[in-house]
């Protein structure tokens, strides 16, 4: 690419150009001030010739053409150093017009990302950027370092008027008139000089100047002399000046003064003057200049002899490092080469210009003048580039003199600035805009705020324009170019760039950045005065939770500021505080389905709909949905829509959070709704009744024609303070009046009486499945069909309790009230777990509890045995009396038993069904109840029987209860047996038990009790009473028995039973005990009104069963003379069938006495379980042995019996079931002592029926026999 074609290309050519200096007189200069302009405004605009066509030879023969040239005009009193400080005031003014021509585009929307990215590169750097940047060059005009600010030529300028013009041009070159750069010797004095005679047409005629020209040129010589005439038109000429000097208002140059007296042949005089100027003086100057200079300098510095010799003299004469390096005057031989490269650069032989900067380069580096050797490096690079050669070459030098100017010190920051703004040009020259970027940032550290705040916005654009392009570093380059905006007091500015970076971090989750830039940019359009668009700003950053507590208060103040600034309220879409949780939007609607509270909605449909199968009538016809019920209801057109009634509130349920760590006041918070009474025109589509979707919403969020119509439906409103971080779900109702169709529009509230918020419920349409058909909609639907008002009953269960104890037994009641003007009836209950809950009978509503649960005697009541079957058993469906009614406004009370049944969390599902008498689209409605129970473990109970060995068909039980509770005392009030099958009595050894009466927290206890078959043959006791089926555990509780075999106990035991096992009839051996306590609490005694438990343990059985019960009877004590004869004692063996079927048993005696040593192991779980062993006192002899030693380890398997069996060896008996038999047996004995007569086995097998199969686990088997002690004595 050319470089020629590029901005820095040109940009060289217009900057690094040569300068005339001017001097005039007084008189001359008045009268270019005539036309409103200084005489170089005057001369300006035609010091740049596009087209000159000037054949140029320098130190080649070989000559070439420049097509382009100009030349800078400066005055003689600004050829000097300018103060950094005053210069940068110069470019202030750059900025600040700028700055004032932004206010406009900040009104306008912020540029999105596609609109960024389309923009051409001279959009993203406009003008005043590019003007900026060269006055920032400019303030390094005439560095000593430097000689392309050296004047070239000298223009001298007198007027015809002045007296004696020749003496002016000698005063004027007077040495107390030129610069001090001249007379310091820095600038060379003898440079060229043209003398020019300025005439005004309107002091005189022409002629007056001629003659001034001609002893011009007679003194000063002939082509040195040129006269310019001006002012030739005048005012009513009718020349329209505007038009004249337009082409040249773009260079900044303006008539203040409003009047101009040039005219067109004096503009065309003035360009032939500049023409001939440069093309016959200043340019054959130069190459003069460039030609003696370049023989001197290969002279004295160029070839190996040279060269040698520099080296060898600087060795020797060493210099101290200084940032400048030695003084160097314009006759040294370095400044020499100096202005041979620069006016070899100046008129482009780059080449020449090249091997002269390097050259320089070092022999400054040598002299150790860093800032020089930075100005020749930072020029060796410029010619790489106009030469398009070896770009690394380039930046190395660009580097370099960068670098060395930053190391000089803050002499060289401005030159080091300039450095980078002729890099980063170079580089986005060639399209690496990211190195740009980087120089730009670079340099932008060296500058003041303001000056930073332009590169830095440079460098953004860069990023910008990168491929591909670096959306992150442009937006953070342009926040820090806000800020620096800001902090120079350039607020438009700083706007500008904050809003040009707002798209970077709009989908971004950088919070903390886009708090930043949000809350700036809303904060200086306040300053600004635009307050709406500084509120919908700093809307962004209210909500900023993850901002401390003292950023969050900023915030909040600075908007309610300018909120308050505003003098009125305003809606706002979406505002950000409180946040909604729509995820948690639920809406609660009563049809034929109404709920006792709201936390019953929450319970799944498929869980009602599984409760309510029975309860709801059936139908032969499958149905979709509950509407398909009323086959001839006019709403079947919107089965597909939700129903709710007129009179009866709709309820929504959102969660609204307050993110900030300080309390928002919120008030007014209301549903917005819309009601339409047509339903006729609404039937086709029901969601057509919208407001036009959420484009319409985004684009105009109004609601002013949401307000609420009280006529069709009513509204709540809610006021609330949410505390810091504080989350709360609100319940706001609207009450449709009338039949039509209610539409949930959205929810509106008001911000600390400051704002009001708005936001629409976001609802998705319907779609389709394969079928075309519409698919289900969301569990959200924004419509409902209002009909018109029905019958509605609420219901409550009066003291239902939330924690209780297992096993607690309560009388609740259930109270119902209709709340319409028709009666219901037909009403019918469904329980989810009767082993929980049981409805009472109509009675047990006034009675005493516990009370009503005790046993009372025949002559007090006519008790009617009560039996638990499967007729009368209260399961899941209750049915209210058929001729019940509930009459409008009435309330009506029905008792509830509670039984807490087993440990855990329970939820209990309550629906009552019931009918209307009112003419109406629905016929039916359900009440739907719902309680979370926890249930903590009280008592555990278990239960170890044993069969007797002494009695038959009686048992040995063992209860052990173990108290789980940390802190409860459990009083023991009542055993029961469940059925009159069985009796319940304490041991003979322990008739009262009182030991174990209360059991405390963490304690175990056991009793012990025997229980006895009643309807067995040999149980006597019945008929005395001493056995009963009750058994009171607490002292003096006689006659506070409770009776188990009426409800409820009966009604919760039957449940029991049947989760416990399966409902059918169990074998005899089973029963079920019921044990009754009472819960102390904080009462150190006990009393009538402590808190009843009941716990059911059913299906105990004997720990070893067997269908052959027998006992050995016969005396216990005998006296005998054993000095005449031995001693025969008759003994019979009663055996017992309790087996279904017939039995076969067959009795073996054995004179053989059993082996001693025949340990019983308490692993064998057929001898020993539940914790029962033998206690004979063979055991316990053997026990004894075994401590004293080992003598009986080794006994013969047989030994003699002390005694024999004298009558039958073995006998077999047939036994029907349920019946007893005698074996009459007889022992001799042949010496006094303590027998054991067991040495016998009976051997049984039960023999099947023809009506009944036996099990074959318990079809036959056998045993030793019991033992049986008699003591035989000598009789004296």
């Amino acid at each position: 690419m050319d470089p020629l074609r590029g901005y820095l290309g040109r940009l060289l050519l217009e900057e690094i150009t040569p300068v005339v200096m001017v001097l005039t007189t007084p008189l001359a200069e008045a009268t270019c001030r005539k036309s409103g302009l200084s005489f170089i405004d005057m001369l300006s605009p035609f010091s740049l010739f596009k087209k000159i066509d000037v054949p140029v030879r320098t130190a080649s023969e070989v000559p070439y053409r420049l097509q382009m040239f100009k030349i800078r005009m400066v005055y003689a009193s600004d050829v000097r150093k300018e103060d950094y400080e005053v210069a940068d005031q110069r470019i202030k003014p750059v900025v600040s017009e700028a700055n004032e021509k932004a206010l406009p585009d900040l009104l306008s929307d912020p540029p999105q990302l596609e609109d960024v990215l389309g923009k051409p590169e001279a959009e993203l750097c406009p003008l005043w950027i590019k003007k900026f940047n060269r006055e920032l060059m400019r303030t390094l005009l005439f560095s000593e370092h430097e000689t392309f600010d050296h004047p070239v030529a000298c223009l001298l300028v007198v007027s015809s008027m002045d007296k004696e013009p020749i003496s002016k041009f000698v005063d004027l070159f007077n040495t107390n008139q030129l610069p001090s750069l001249l007379n310091e010797g820095i600038m060379d004095p003898q440079i060229l000089k043209h003398y020019l005679v300025l005439h005004d047409q309107q002091e005189g005629p022409q002629d007056i100047a001629v003659n001034v020209l001609a002893e011009m040129r007679s003194t000063l010589g002939l082509n040195d002399c040129k006269l310019l005439c001006i002012n030739s038109s005048t005012e009513a000429d009718g020349s329209n000046p505007d038009n004249l000097w337009l082409p040249y208002k773009a260079l900044g140059l303006e008539n203040h003064e409003g009047t101009c007296f040039l005219s067109t042949d004096d503009v065309n005089e003035i360009k032939d003057f500049m023409q001939d100027f440069a093309s016959n003086h200043i340019i054959p100057y130069m190459e003069q200049k460039i030609r003696v200079l370049n023989q001197q300098v290969a002279t004295t510095r160029k070839g190996f002899r040279n060269q040698i010799k520099n080296l060898w003299w600087r060795k020797r004469d060493e210099v101290p490092e200084a940032p400048n390096g030695p003084m160097y005057t314009f006759t040294s031989i370095e400044s020499q080469i100096r202005v041979l490269g620069d006016f070899a650069f100046m008129l482009r032989d780059y080449e020449l210009a090249l091997s002269n900067y390097r050259l320089l380069a070092t022999d400054y580096k040598l002299d150790k003048a860093w800032k020089r050797f930075a100005g020749v490096q930072e020029m060796s690079g410029l010619c790489y580039f106009m030469l398009d050669q070896s770009r690394k070459d380039a930046e190395y030098c660009m580097e370099s003199a960068f670098s060395t100017y930053l190391r000089i010190g803050s002499s060289g920051q401005r030159n080091a600035t300039r450095c980078g703004l002729w890099w980063a040009e170079m580089l986005k020259t060639r399209g690496q805009y990211r190195e740009a970027s980087s120089v730009y940032f670079r340099v932008s550290n060296e500058e003041p705020s303001l000056h930073s705040a332009v590169l830095l916005e440079q460098a953004a654009s860069c990023y910008l324009l990168s491929s591909p392009p670096m959306l992150r570093k442009y937006g953070f380059h342009l926040i820090l170019a806000g800020n620096s905006y800001y902090m120079s007091d350039q607020k438009q500015h700083a706007v500008r760039a904050y809003r040009n970076a707002l798209f970077v971090y709009k989908q971004n989750p950088w919070s903390y950045i886009n708090d930043h830039v949000h809350f700036n940019v809303g904060r200086w359009y306040g300053v600004l005065g635009i307050l709406d668009v500084a509120i919908k700003h700093l809307l962004e950053v209210i909500a900023c939770s993850h901002q401390s507590l003292i950023t969050q208060n900023m915030f909040l103040s600075d908007f309610f500021h300018y909120v308050q600034s505003m003098g009125k309220k305003f809606d706002v879409y979406k505002l950000q505080l409180p946040v909604f949780n729509m995820s948690s939007l639920r809406v609660i609607h009563e049809d034929h389905r109404t709920y006792a509270s709201d936390a019953d909605v929450d319970v799944s449909e498929g869980t009602w709909q599984d409760l309510e199968e029975e309860l709801i009538p059936s139908s032969s016809v499958v149905r979709t949905n509950w509407l398909d019920t009323q086959p001839k209801s006019s709403l079947r057109k919107y089965k597909d829509s939700c129903v709710c009634v007129a009179g009866e509130a709709v309820k929504v349920n959102l969660e609204l959070k307050n993110p900030l760590q300080i309390p928002v006041d919120v008030s007014g918070i209301s549903l917005i709704c819309q009601l339409s009474t047509n339903m006729d025109a609404l039937s086709s589509d029901i969601s057509g009744l919208t407001l036009g979707g959420e484009d319409k919403v985004n684009t105009e969020p109004s609601i002013s024609i949401l307000e609420t119509d009280e006529d069709n439906f009513i509204v709540s409103k809610l006021d609330i303070i949410l505390g810091g971080g504080e989350s709360k779900i609100v319940q706001l109702d609207v009450t449709p009046k009338v039949e039509g169709i209610l539409k949930l529009v959205g929810i509106r509230w008001t911000l600390s009486n400051s704002v009001v918020g708005y936001q629409y419920f976001e609802f998705g349409a319907q779609k389709k499945n394969k079928k075309g058909k519409r698919g289900c909609r969301r569990s959200f639907n924004n419509s409902l069909v209002v009909i018109k008002g029905l019958p509605k009953l609420t219901g409550s269960i009066d003291r239902m309790p939330t924690k209780a104890f297992a096993g607690d037994l309560q009388l609740l009641k259930l109270n119902l009230r209709n709340h319409s003007e028709y009666a219901v009836k037909g009403i019918k209950m469904k329980i989810s777990n009767p082993r929980f809950l049981i409805p009472g009978d109509s009675p047990d509503i006034g009675l005493e509890f516990p009370h009503c649960l005790k046993k009372h005697t025949q002559s007090e009541v006519d008790l009617v045995p009560y039996k638990c079957t499967k007729e009368n058993f209260k399961g899941l469906l209750f049915a209210f009396p058929q001729d019940s009614e509930i009459q409008a406004g009435a309330t009506v009370s029905w008792p509830i038993w509670f039984h807490a049944a087993t440990p855990g969390n329970v939820s209990l599902y309550i629906s009552l069904y019931y009918e209307m008498e009112s003419s109406s689209d629905i016929k039916y409605r359900t009440l739907r109840m719902h309680y979370d129970l926890e249930v903590l473990p009280s008592l555990d109970i278990s239960f170890a029987i044993s069969m007797s060995s002494s009695i038959l068909q009686e048992y040995i039980v063992r209860m052990d209860v173990m108290n789980k509770t940390p802190t409860e005392s459990f009083v023991l009030h009542q055993l029961s047996c469940v059925g009159s099958k069985w009796a319940v009595s304490a041991l003979s050894s322990c008739n009262s038990i009182s030991s174990v009466e209360t059991v405390s927290a963490n304690q175990a206890v056991s009793c012990f009790f025997k229980i006895k078959d009643f309807e067995a043959d040999s149980c006597k006791e019945a008929e005395s009473g001493s056995y009963r089926s009750d058994m009171a555990l607490y002292p003096g509780s006689n006659g506070d028995v409770f009776d188990i075999a009426r409800s409820p106990l009966a009604d919760f035991h039957f449940q029991e039973r049947y989760r416990q096992g399966k409902l059918e009839k169990v074998p005899c051996s089973l029963l079920d005990f019921v044990l009754i306590s009472k819960a102390t609490g904080n009462s150190s005694k006990p009393s009538p009104d402590l808190q009843l438990l009941s716990h059911h343990i059913c299906h105990c059985s004997a720990l070893s069963q067997s269908p052959i019960w027998w006992l050995m009877e016969g005396p216990r004590t005998i006296t005998h003379d054993f000095s005449k004869s031995c001693c025969e004692v008759s003994i019979q063996l009663v055996i017992h069938n309790s087996a279904a079927h017939k039995s076969s048993v067959r009795v073996v005696t054995s004179d053989v006495m059993r082996e001693k040593n025949q340990t019983v192991h308490p692993h064998d779980s057929t001898s020993v379980q539940g914790g029962w062993h033998d206690v004979s006192l063979e055991n316990d002899i053997k026990a004894i042995s075994s401590a004293k030693g080992t003598r009986h380890e080794k006994q013969s398997s047989k030994s003699i019996s002390p005694y024999v069996w004298c009558s039958l060896s073995t006998a077999q008996i047939e036994l029907q079931p349920d019946s007893c038999s005698r074996v009459p047996l007889k022992v001799c004995i042949f010496a006094p002592g303590t027998y054991n007569f067991s040495n016998y086995e009976l051997q049984w097998k039960v023999l099947p029926s023809k009506e009944a199969q036996v099990d074959e686990n318990g079809s036959s088997g056998g045993g030793p026999g019991h033992p049986f002690y008699v003591t035989v004595l000598q009789s004296v």
